[in-house]
């Protein structure tokens, strides 16, 4: 009765017992690939197309509505920033009276 029964087990990966250069090399190809498993479309026409247009936008907001965003976060965040520099050199350039 014991004979009918099956064992399977899962084993797990183990580590290679010489890690020589053969060793190294072998894992750092399966890490580490260029490859890409999805192929994408190639759309560097698309956008040469949209970015050589004379349609009097220019060029930092012609990605559309994320380019716009970004252009605008930028220029707060650089006015802020200034201003808080001329804020802080301000207050450093006037020391505090000793009582």
């Amino acid at each position: 009765m014991l004979r009918n029964l099956l064992v399977q087990a899962i084993l797990l990966p183990q580590p290679p017992k010489y890690l020589g250069l053969q060793a190294l090399r072998q894992i750092g190809q399966r890490t580490i690939s260029t490859a890409s498993r999805r192929h994408f479309k190639n759309k560097v026409p698309e956008k040469q197309k949209l970015f050589q247009e004379d349609d009097e936008i220019p060029l930092y907001l012609k990605g559309g509505v994320a380019d716009a965003l970004l252009y605008r976060a930028t220029m707060i965040l650089t006015v802020g920033g200034t201003a808080y520099a001329i804020y802080e050199l301000a207050v450093a350039s006037f020391p505090k009276k000793q009582e």
